[in-house]
């Protein structure tokens, strides 16, 4: 997948910019709180239909904007380009809050990943063996909603259940509700939270030998690498994931009554790393953290490209410096083997001299990107530095 053209209004640092993109990698140099995150955080929009940053859609709003509007065309099949656009408004500036466009046409954001899809490695995913089990969630959650066509859909219908759950319980712990109520919204989470588990072990299983793979090209001596699926509500003789579901949450009732929240379902569930059947977190060193995250990465990435034979969207924040010199030139052979990747650092110092000489580099200010330099086999598709003009209404 590549973007040939992105033009962001009214988003974070970027009051209107209008840039076009050539193939290969694109490096983004800047000074921190330059903007270069921004310009990724707005391809996973663009992507998603939301943040992997924030929650809050108003905080993607530029101060004092009263809407961000965000349109890219991107390289399709067969000499195709499609033309997607997601425009996110301040409550009463221009009717819903989200508006989703593909090829002028209105859509859901679940409609996005069929059109473009990202792997995103940033440096708060140097956290995922031994951080919050929500970060390793988001990561598999993430591949199925790019794998699942109606992924994304019942990842959201299952949130709203639980929040709407949640309240209830609440109400009911405080004398409000009836118990009965709960019957509704137990059939939303036992349905859609039993659809997410089963999805989640399939993307699971398929991320087994990709990622064993990445690893042991990386790390040959290390071990196998695998993945686990941690749940509270595991399957018994003859149940499967919605039946175990719906068993744990009669199982667990009272207690839910007494803390006024879920307590089982996919909300709750981890994923851990393995290396030769031993829990990574308890033993591993910075290194093999690392070596373990880039191969979950790039396992990810492929295993979206053997979808339909169109490599996602590689975007790396700021990760090279992370890296030690072998990782690094690891992770440059596969950024040279997709149509198109971005890559941010502050000084391309920190980036393999390889991925420099390959690469159309951009000086990245606030609210403004402009050419150092394209890259030799693009030269007859420079793109011109985004021009700042006065914002248009919504």
């Amino acid at each position: 997948m590549r973007i040939e053209r992105l033009s962001l209004t009214g988003f974070r640092t970027y009051d209107d910019l209008d840039i076009e993109f050539p193939m290969g990698p694109q490096v983004m140099v800047g000074r921190n709180a330059a903007g270069k995150t921004n310009l990724l955080e707005a391809l996973v929009v663009l992507a998603a239909g939301h943040s992997h940053r924030t929650t809050n859609d108003m905080e993607l709003i530029a101060w004092q904007a009263g809407f961000a509007r965000l349109e890219a065309v991107v390289a399709g099949p067969a000499a195709r380009s499609d033309l997607v656009e997601v425009v996110l408004a301040r409550p009463g500036v221009a009717g819903t809050r989200k508006r989703v466009r593909i090829n002028g046409a209105p859509r859901r954001a679940t409609a996005l990943a069929a059109v473009l899809r990202t792997v995103v490695f940033a440096p708060e995913d140097m956290l995922l063996v031994i951080g919050s089990p929500s970060l390793r969630r988001s990561v598999l959650d993430s591949l199925v909603a790019q794998r699942e066509m109606e992924g994304a859909a019942s990842l959201a219908t299952y949130s709203r259940a639980v929040q709407q759950r949640n309240s209830l319980l609440r109400r009911i712990r405080e004398g409000e509700a009836a118990v009965d109520e709960l019957a509704y919204w137990d059939g939303v989470v036992v349905g859609e939270g039993g659809r997410i588990v089963e999805w989640r072990h399939s993307a699971m299983r398929a991320l087994a030998e990709p990622l064993a793979a990445a690893h042991a090209e990386m790390a040959p001596q290390e071990g196998r690498l695998a993945l686990r699926y941690v749940t509270n509500a595991p399957a018994q003789a003859s149940e499967d994931a919605t039946d175990a579901l719906r068993r744990r949450l009669a199982e667990t009732s009272e207690k839910e009554l007494w803390n006024g929240a879920t307590q089982v379902g996919p909300h709750r569930d981890d994923m851990a790393f393995e290396l030769d059947g031993r829990d990574l977190p308890g033993f591993a060193s910075r290194g093999q953290q690392r070596t373990a995250i880039l191969a979950l990465k790039l396992a990810h990435l492929e295993l979206l490209a053997q979808r339909d034979g169109r490599p996602p969207l590689l975007l790396l924040d700021d990760v090279f410096s992370e890296l030690d010199p072998e990782r690094r030139a690891h992770l440059v052979r596969r950024i040279g083997e997709l149509p198109q990747a971005f890559v941010t650092t502050t000084t391309l110092d920190d980036l393999d001299p390889r991925l420099v000489a390959a690469s159309t580099a951009w000086r990245v200010s606030v609210g403004h990107i402009e050419l150092i330099n394209a890259r030799p086999a693009a030269d007859d598709q420079r793109a011109g530095a985004g021009q700042a003009r006065p914002m248009a209404d919504a």
